[in-house]
């Protein structure tokens, strides 16, 4: 189990941040994405190595234009 965004989901864990997005419909490399594991920004250049383990929490956030 792991939290996104404040939401509980079954997850067994040892999948990639790039994995989760992808299971999130978000595609592998979305543009305007950052995404934090257990409070520590995770570089996009590591979302296909970055593993997110059973007990994680989750932020997606996606950057918004405008004023």
């Amino acid at each position: 189990m792991i939290t996104i965004n404040g939401r509980a989901r079954e997850w067994a864990g040892g999948a990639s941040v790039a994995d989760l997005l992808r299971q999130l419909e978000l595609g592998a490399e979305p543009r305007g994405l950052a995404v934090a594991v257990d409070g520590a920004v995770v570089p996009r250049a590591e979302w296909s190595s970055h593993q997110v383990r059973d007990g994680a929490a989750v932020e997606v956030v996606t950057a918004v234009q405008g004023g």
